[in-house]
């Protein structure tokens, strides 16, 4: 027999701004405990030296954590030009040194290379598994890690500050799946100087902002008490990229069973298209619109706070 999950049921989202020197799963297990709450998770790693927006997933919301990935997301980073690292960031060990530092304008031509659907290698200190074991594993171990290039949407990449001859400071806006120290690393290397990451903020994610969310020393003073229960955002937020349709009670009831229910058209979406139903604004479950009806791919069961 299985055994029961200890905690609460409570759904919705809790946006942290991740301080530096914590991985993201222990960010999520903090909150997890301080929330007693049975289920959670993150909508996107960030590094142990990242800072910014980390959303934490709770209950039915973990159904959610697919859109918010998906959802475009922006970053604010420093590159240290002139020196390459092994693991294309500041905790790891200069490789490669030039006394090169481009203009400012090199620079800014050179980042029109990376806007667009781009090919980027993953660092060989990545989470990337390469015959079931992490990338960071094998490279530690000292092998000669190869990676695959991977696809990634660039929506924007520009340059916002120089605030001296080694540092730049950049803002890219970007879909699933990039890697910053790759950006970087591939930027000092078009630029004949080499580079790094020096620093790294998740300024946005999806709908989620890094000014909006509450620090870990908040989660700390909160914990098991109410008040924490009032930053949490409704799970409907990580919907917010499909269109909405109202469902009737019956209908809903359906839905939740696993069935196809109907639901009301809206203005822009047709036959096929993923969309999620509501009844009083909640959410009932998420599915493929087809003639009147959603065919349920997911369906969420909230407790109320």
């Amino acid at each position: 027999m299985a055994r029961k999950r200890k905690g609460r049921d409570i759904s919705g989202w809790l946006v942290i701004d991740k301080p530096a020197g914590l991985t993201s799963t222990a960010v999520v297990n903090k909150v997890k405990w301080a929330l007693d709450a049975k289920k959670a998770g993150h909508a996107g790693t960030l590094d142990p030296e990242a800072t910014g927006v980390l959303a934490i997933a709770l209950g039915e919301a973990t159904k959610t954590v697919p859109y918010i990935t998906d959802a475009l997301k922006a970053y604010r980073f420093t590159v240290r030009l002139g020196q390459a690292t092994n693991t294309d960031d500041a905790e790891g060990e200069v490789i490669k040194q030039s006394d090169l530092r481009p203009e400012d304008v090199q620079i800014t031509e050179s980042l029109q290379g990376f806007i667009g659907e781009i090919e980027q290698v993953p660092p060989k200190f990545s989470a990337v598994k390469i015959d079931g074991q992490r990338a960071y594993k094998l490279a530690r171990d000292g092998e000669d890690v190869e990676l695959a290039a991977r696809a990634l949407w660039v929506e924007e990449l520009l340059l916002i500050d120089r605030p001296d001859a080694d540092h730049v400071e950049l803002e890219m806006t970007c879909g699933k799946g990039g890697y910053v120290r790759s950006i970087a690393r591939d930027l000092g290397a078009l630029l004949g100087c080499y580079g790094h990451v020096l620093k790294l903020r998740r300024i946005w994610s999806g709908p989620f902002d890094a000014e909006d969310g509450i620090s870990l020393e908040q989660v700390n003073e909160l914990a098991r008490t109410p008040a924490l229960d009032t930053h949490v955002k409704p799970l409907e937020i990580g919907l917010d990229d499909l269109t909405e349709l109202r469902c009737t009670e019956e209908g809903a009831a359906k839905l939740r069973n696993g069935n196809p229910g109907m639901v009301f058209a809206a203005d822009g979406v047709e036959y096929g298209d993923e969309a999620w139903a509501s009844l009083n604004g909640e959410a009932v479950a998420v599915g493929i619109y087809k003639a009147g009806e959603l065919h349920p791919s997911r369906v969420f069961v909230k407790s109320p706070l």
